[in-house]
């Protein structure tokens, strides 16, 4: 029945005075009676009606004692069970079950059974003719809903030993309340522009406001595991003297992200395999790029300069001017030290800590966007020890003091090392990232002067603060799969301690 007929039948039924039990309108209107007092308490609280607990109760077989409604008492069970022999405990619970340790008992205080332990093991053996099931005749009679043939002093043993028990429940009496009406008349909950117009606000009836209420308390804000470590990140940095590079350019020309850094345009980062190119907009005019500077690096790449006899290849503006998302944050980089060196070069320690995207297959330990770390300095005179002592303090201040260093190749550093570090938690040698000193090929083109070199390095931000968060799977700490729960209750991150 649709609940507005529902409430339709149940009004009309208090208006004449007749609704005496709610069970008896649900069962009417074969409807669920919780039903009808979830209705009941709705017009409850608009003070249309006004309800009268109606108590209830009967005693009922409980489950225990389902188990023998039609087949016998458990105490006669065991007596008949009994052979005159006699039979051992073990076998006789064995053959009945919960009856038979039920049964024992009380065939035991009936003084109905006896325990024999002149034949060496001890037997359970009748100690009368006969018995009289008592108890069967009642659970029959109380399943067959006849509880009123029955006596409390046959009851009473029954209650005792959890056969019988009392179920109680309400109905309700319904009246009429103070705001009674056949129909209920929704209240208005705001003051309209048209109410105040037309005059119908008069005539209308307002849902009273709560002055006492309180409203919902305010959610605080949570941060994410990475923005804890990033923030932990950005503290060890700018103690260390660091100024933050702007990063909020996640497209980036390839000009920027690959010719500027000497990485050939053949190179297969450059791939559709390995990188998002866009397609709205294409590509940036090279107009956009400094004329003259776009020439150096258009030379360095084919006849090389600086020591370097490039790359030997026909250098295309078209390849350079293609939008992408950037693969790296070191395009942020190379654009902080072109422009330091058109600003009048100073020695400068730069660092950044943003999103960067890769085409890669994505599985528990990869996704096709993360957080790179990066760290320059930039000065004269500085050597790959330089470099490495830089490194043993930023790493020593993450808590990582076991450093080692391995040869590696990167287009537009040289030398170049991937940096290990023993991790006592995880008890074995993990790569933490890769650094090297930027290729003169990358930095006189810019401008920068004879004698400036720069040391750099880089490494994610996921990957530590997996490690530090115990997250087995990426997936569970960066998307649309991460647990909001996880968030609200991560640990606070004190790297180094």
């Amino acid at each position: 029945m649709a609940a507005l007929q529902l409430e339709t039948d149940l009004l009309a039924q208090v208006g004449a005075g007749q609704l005496a039990d709610s069970a008896e309108f649900a069962e009417a209107h074969n409807v669920d009676h919780q039903a009808v007092v979830g209705l009941l308490k709705s017009l409850v609280m608009a003070d249309m009606v006004v309800m009268e607990a109606i108590e209830h109760s009967r005693l009922t077989v409980t489950p225990a004692g389902q188990l023998y409604v039609g087949v016998a008492a458990p105490e006669v069970q065991v007596f008949n069970a009994v052979p005159a022999e006699g039979i051992t405990l073990a076998d006789l619970k064995t053959q009945l079950g919960v009856a038979g340790d039920v049964g024992f008992k009380q065939a035991m205080q009936n003084k109905w059974v006896g325990i024999d332990k002149s034949g060496g093991e001890p037997k359970v053996v009748r100690k009368v003719e006969s018995v009289q099931d008592t108890v069967l005749p009642i659970l029959n009679a109380l399943a067959a809903g006849q509880e009123g043939s029955l006596n409390e002093a046959e009851l009473t043993p029954l209650m005792r030993r959890k056969l019988v028990a009392k179920e109680a429940w309400k109905t309700w009496k319904v009246g009429k309340g103070p705001c009674f009406a056949l129909q209920r008349k929704k209240a208005a909950t705001e003051l309209t522009t048209d109410m105040l117009q037309s005059g119908a606000w008069r005539d209308t009836t307002f849902k009273p406001y709560n002055f006492d209420a309180l409203g919902l308390p305010p959610s605080g804000g949570h941060l994410h595991p990475l923005l804890k470590v990033r923030t932990q990140f950005r503290k060890i940095f700018t103690q260390m003297g660091f100024e933050e590079m702007p990063t909020n350019n996640y497209v980036e020309s390839s000009f920027w992200n690959f010719d500027a850094l000497f990485q050939p345009q053949q190179h297969p980062a450059r791939d559709a395999h390995d990188t998002f190119f866009l397609t709205k907009p294409a590509a940036t005019p090279a107009s956009n790029f400094p004329a003259d500077y776009l020439e150096r690096v258009k030379q360095t790449h084919q006849h090389g300069g600086f020591g370097s006899i490039g790359y030997g290849y026909d250098w295309k503006v078209a390849e350079a001017e293609k939008n992408l998302l950037r693969t790296h944050t070191t395009a942020v980089s190379s654009r902080m030290l072109y422009r330091l060196a058109q600003e009048g070069f100073h020695p400068a320690k730069y660092f950044s800590i943003d999103r960067v995207f890769r085409n890669e297959a994505i599985d528990r330990t990869h996704l096709a966007e993360f957080h790179q770390i990066e760290g320059v300095v930039c000065d004269y005179g500085l050597t790959l020890s330089d470099l490495i002592g830089t490194l043993q303090q930023f790493f020593d201040r993450l808590g990582l003091k076991k450093l080692r260093f391995k040869p590696a190749f990167n287009p537009y550093t040289e030398p170049s090392m991937e940096i290990f570090s023993y991790s006592e938690q995880l008890e074995k040698w993990i790569e933490v990232g890769n650094s090297g000193m930027f290729r003169p090929e990358m930095l006189r083109p810019m401008g920068l002067p004879e004698g400036v070199n720069v040391i750099a390095w880089g490494l994610g931000l996921e990957r530590p603060t997996m490690i530090l968060y115990q997250v087995d799977n990426i997936r569970d700490l960066f998307g649309h799969k991460v647990s909001l729960s996880m968030v609200r209750k991560n640990a606070i991150c004190r790297l180094g301690l």
